[in-house]
C-alpha cells in the first residue's frame, strides 16, 4: 500500500503511511489505516480528493494495471 499511494499522482504528495490494523485468515480480510497530511481547507479537497471511494479506486486501478 505504501508504494501504491506514495507513487500516486493524485495522492502521493499527501500520503504519509499505511498500517495494518487487523488481519483475519478465516475471511482473508485486512483492515488498514492510511495516514495523509492534507493542506489547509481548500474548497472541495476533502469532498473530492480525500473521498473514500476515490482513495479505494486508486488501489483498484493499481491492481488492474498489474494484471
Amino acid at each position: 500500500l505504501t508504494e501504491v499511494y506514495s507513487s500516486s499522482p493524485a495522492l502521493g504528495r499527501y500520503f504519509r503511511s499505511a498500517q495494518v490494523i487487523s488481519f483475519s485468515n478465516e475471511s482473508s480480510t485486512v483492515n488498514y489505516q492510511l495516514v495523509f497530511s492534507v493542506p489547509p481547507s481548500t474548497e472541495g479537497f476533502m469532498e473530492n480528493t480525500m473521498n473514500p471511494d476515490f482513495i479505494r479506486n486508486i488501489l483498484r486501478q493499481n491492481i488492474y494495471d498489474e494484471d
